[in-house]
This record gives structure tokens, sequence and C-alpha cells, in this order.
């Protein structure tokens, strides 16, 4: 097998036989545009296996964690100070049965 041109150099190709069964309706729909639905469901797969996948965004930079620190820490002077009773299991529940 050899490397496909789109893809890294560990992924490989492979050939597999696939017998599909086409619905009447559809033979009929496609026979009526005067195609074949053998050779119009091969064209179909044959596109689509043409088609180069759609490249992947670079990953953002990670942050360095000071500064991902000094922006959590940006607006901290804003924050109330709260009593430590705000923060039980009880208080986040005070609203449910």
């Amino acid at each position: 097998m050899k490397p496909l041109p789109f893809l890294p150099q560990s992924c490989y190709a492979f050939s597999m036989q696939i017998t599909v069964t086409i619905p009447d309706e559809f033979a009929a729909q496609v026979q009526a545009r005067g195609l074949e639905p053998q050779s119009f469901g091969q064209s179909v797969i044959d596109d689509a296996v043409r088609t180069a996948p759609k490249p992947i965004p670079p990953a953002k930079p990670k942050m360095d964690i000071d500064e991902f620190i000094r922006r959590m820490s940006a607006n901290s002077d804003k924050i109330p100070q709260l009593p430590d009773e705000a923060f039980t299991r009880e208080s986040f529940y005070q609203d449910h049965d």
C-alpha cells in the first residue's frame, strides 16, 4: 500500500469491496436522469474518496501558568467577599426539594 498525499505518513490507503442493495425508488430516480444506479453510486463514492479532508486549523498556543493566573486574577478585586457559609452544599441546593 502507498501513503496518500493528503494523509500523514502513518496513514495508508486500503481497498475493499462493498456490495450495496439500491432501493427501487432510488434506482428509478437515477434512471429517470439517464444514469445507471451502479455507476452513479460508484461516482459518488469516487468523488468522496478523491475529496481531501479539510485541514485541521493550527492549535492555539498554550498559555503559560503565569499568564493564566494573571488573567484569572485581573478583576479579583471586584469580587465581593462572601462568608464560608455561602459555599456550603446546602446553599447551592437551597432552591431544590
